[in-house]
């Protein structure tokens, strides 16, 4: 198994990595020729004692439970077979909540060890075409890193890029739906895209259009989100008269507060911070 390392852990709450999605995924086709898809009992799953990932956090595990049970499993476990037991590959974290979530079945992709390495060139070599487009070239990168424990580093190596550059295309993975789905149809790049990674959904719809008409430059998209971020600021401001009660109440309670109109509204942050604001109140 591949060592984390390098860029470091921080990087991985800028990345959603748990999650391929099939409809940016340049390799499926081949994926599909040499996987095996299959529902198998849960209790068939064994994990891989070298995987070097031992814990888990109860409440990350019990929200993706919790989705679980709404909307299934969306991206299944990679294993190999191993007797007459399935031994996970990639995906531990989703079998685990799949046991919380009480399903008596998981979706599971088959695959041998020629099939990994196999599919693992179809995948670079496919990273490696000139007309792939940045967004299937993140899934990609994504593809590499979930399901075969490769590093940024080790997936920079294969394809002959830097492990920063891997991070920063990967990025794109966090971009709204509506975004990542006109980098594919109208063929956007990647530089003007990354502004709106942290950017406000309703800034992003409102810029997109204008992105595909007139193919804005990154500079011109940063100075825009800047300046809209500046008169929303100052309106806020403005219509705020309320800000030195708002602190007050905040530092009183420990809490955030916002005064709208006749309205006082305190929002603690965790279920803890909540019941205390209870006992002061």
């Amino acid at each position: 198994m591949a060592k984390k390392g390098g860029l470091g852990r921080g990087f991985e709450s800028l990345i959603p990595t748990n999650l391929v999605e099939e409809a940016f995924d340049p390799t499926r086709k081949e994926d599909a020729e040499v996987s095996k898809l299959i529902e198998v009992s849960v209790d068939d799953v064994v994990r891989d004692e070298g995987q070097p990932r031992k814990s888990f956090t109860e409440t990350s595990l019990k929200e993706l439970a919790e989705s679980i049970k709404e909307h299934g499993v969306l991206q299944p476990i990679v294993v190999t077979k191993k007797g007459k037991k399935y031994q996970i590959v990639a995906g531990e974290r989703r079998w685990r909540a799949s046991k919380m979530a009480g399903l008596e079945t998981v979706p599971v992709i088959v695959r041998t060890i020629s099939d990994q390495n196999k599919l693992e060139v179809m995948i670079v070599e496919n990273v490696q075409r000139e007309d792939i487009n940045p967004i299937e070239l993140a899934t990609a990168y994504a593809k590499l890193k979930n399901q075969f424990n490769l590093t940024y580093e080790q997936i920079g190596e294969k394809v002959g890029k830097s492990g920063g550059s891997i991070v920063n295309t990967m990025r794109l993975l966090k971009l709204p739906e509506e975004a990542k789905k006109a980098m594919q149809e109208h063929n956007l790049m990647e530089g003007p895209m990354r502004p709106l990674i942290s950017a406000d959904p309703e800034v992003v719809r409102e810029i997109l259009p204008k992105m595909i008409e007139e193919g804005w430059p990154a500079r011109k998209v940063e100075r825009y989100i800047a300046e809209r971020k500046k008169k929303s600021s100052a309106t806020a401001v403005k219509t705020n008269g309320f800000l030195k009660e708002e602190k007050k109440l905040g530092e009183k309670y420990g809490v955030e507060v916002r005064i709208r109109g006749r309205s006082v509204t305190l929002s603690a942050k965790n279920d803890e911070a909540f019941k205390e604001l209870l006992g002061k109140l």
